[in-house]
């Protein structure tokens, strides 16, 4: 065995070979660690976001579907009493038409197939026998339907959309229809193509045959695809992800969704490799600025050994409290004499910013209610603090929305949800900019009116209730609010009692038929003798 003596090894030679060795491999480790993390995140991510994406385009188009659905009805009830007046079916169909541009043509056929009116004229179908597939299927079914995509007698591609005409006897008198024609435009077009993108991601939606109704390549309108997983899987009504590879042989992350008003099915996009192009510039760029650091880190190890122990254990004490407060302070008297210290000494003072931004965002996201974006009770309770604090007057609106539960019994709390976040926008739209608004739970809102006197704030209350009343919010119409005002300092009540006298206010307004504001009638007295 050789003697250790001959080993011709010195200390400094073996920590820059250990320094070396462990940085090489820790870095590339770690560079490749976190190329594969991030890469598998932002593709989870991407997914995530086109099936969500694709949901919400589910919906609007459900929304639109309905909603010509629902135009088709209201028609049919008034063409059920006046069936044969020629005026009345022209101006109906000619209303329908263009009022809200839902449809690309209308029509009112009588119960043997019959064109008995139509808008536009120009296509020169009245009194002739529509025997298009859209036009035998809403006679054979006689109810309200969407029919499969077919090419009409002028040769385009179109989806019919159809409503019966019963009369006060439940005869079946006809019925009332609209077309949308897939390869121009129309509001369905429209509704699909803002959601085109130049980075390669684009949307279509399919029908159960596997039918291309919308599709950004107007010329593939229409083609009939096979052998599509994502088709199959949302024709089969499901919804999810999946990475895939597109007719022109390009790797891309899909989102899908299938509609609940037909039998049709949305898709969203991206290239795969649009979706890294944004990680591979930033790990590259992460390397090239890592290198020269990490050349003259070796440098400086070799050259200086024993000194860079000293200020290296100063850093690595003060990195076990980057949650205190005072460790910028701390890192800012080590003296970081050479390089590599004094650029670790300002990455971990970054390190330590970013940290603080963080706790400050989760501080935030803590006195933040999320469905709102309003301030929430522990926020409200830090301002009333600061309020008092300072000696600040203030007046305090108690909101509640008058018969919430109804909403949420008749539409679902999704959009109870909708109506929430709508009136939070109308309140603080109302309010002044320096106001302070909350959420204190369910459907019920605090405001603080700083330096405000009674006859101000009962003035802005119903000015914000009188909007709240006036607006309508889809599907729900209008909703009215009650509202209770009490102020502080109020014959030297805490900021508790003031809040309880506002409650209380509530409670009268909804008690005495709700929609309306009432103030505390010790926040009245109180100004009445302040002003004597």
């Amino acid at each position: 065995m050789r003697s250790l003596k001959n080993i011709n090894l010195d200390l400094k030679k073996l920590i820059l070979f250990l320094a070396i060795s462990v940085t090489v491999i820790t870095f590339l480790n770690g560079f490749y660690s976190s190329y594969q993390v991030q890469k598998q995140q932002l593709q989870s991510q991407t997914l995530k976001n086109h099936n969500a994406y694709a949901a919400k385009l589910v919906s609007a188009t459900d929304r639109f579907l309905l909603a010509a659905q629902q135009q088709l009805a209201y028609s049919a009830k008034i063409l059920a009493i006046q069936f044969n007046d020629a005026n009345t079916l022209a101006q109906e169909t000619q209303r329908l038409r263009l009022q809200t541009d839902s449809f690309n043509s209308t029509v009112v056929v009588d119960k043997d197939g019959v064109v008995l009116g139509l808008s536009p004229l120009s296509l020169k179908l009245k009194g002739q026998l529509l025997e298009s597939d859209g036009a035998k299927q809403a006679l054979a079914k006689k109810k309200p339907m969407i029919s499969e995509p077919y090419i009409s007698a002028a040769g385009n591609l179109i989806i019919f959309i159809s409503h019966p005409i019963f009369n006060s006897q439940d005869e079946y008198l006809g019925y009332i229809g609209g077309t949308l024609y897939l390869k121009q435009k129309g509001i369905l077009h429209d509704l699909l193509q803002v959601h085109f993108h130049k980075d390669g991601s684009y949307i279509y939606v399919v029908d159960k045959s596997r039918r291309l109704l919308y599709h950004p390549d107007v010329a593939r309108i229409g083609e009939q695809v096979f052998g599509n997983p994502v088709i199959e899987a949302v024709l089969r009504g499901e919804s999810g992800t999946r990475q895939l590879i597109n007719s022109q042989n390009i790797a891309m992350l899909a989102g899908y969704a299938p509609l609940k008003s037909a039998s049709w099915g949305i898709v969203t996009q991206r290239p795969l490799g649009a979706t890294f192009a944004p990680l591979d510039g930033l790990m590259m760029n992460v390397l090239y600025r890592t290198l020269p650091v990490g050349l003259a880190t070796f440098i400086f190890i070799w050259v200086l050994a024993r000194l860079i122990s000293q200020p290296l254990r100063q850093l690595a004490e003060t990195a076990k409290t980057l949650d205190n407060p005072s460790t910028s302070q701390q890192l800012k008297q080590v003296r970081s004499w050479y390089y590599e210290s004094s650029e670790l000494r300002l990455a971990m003072l970054k390190g330590v910013g970013l940290l603080q931004n963080q706790i400050g965002l989760l501080q935030h996201e803590a006195q933040t209610d999320p469905l709102t974006g309003l301030h929430n009770r522990r926020s409200l309770e830090f301002m009333l603090d600061q309020l008092t604090l300072q000696q600040t007057s203030f007046t305090v609106l108690a909101i509640d929305i008058d018969f919430f539960k109804r909403v949420n019994d008749e539409f679902g709390h999704d959009i109870g949800d909708i109506v929430l976040q709508s009136l939070a926008t109308i309140i603080v739209d109302v309010t002044r900019e320096n106001d302070f608004v909350a959420r204190t739970g369910g459907e019920e809102f605090i405001v603080i009116l700083p330096n405000i006197n009674a006859k101000s704030a009962y003035l802005l209350a119903e000015r914000l209730r009188m909007r709240v009343s006036e607006t309508i919010i889809e599907p729900v119409g209008s909703i009215n609010i009650s509202i209770g005002i009490s102020g502080w300092p109020l014959m030297q009540l805490s900021v508790e009692d003031i809040l309880k006298q506002a409650d209380q206010a509530l409670y009268k307004a909804k008690k005495t038929g709700r929609n309306r504001c009432i103030i505390d009638s010790q926040f009245i007295q109180s100004e009445f003798v302040e002003q004597q």
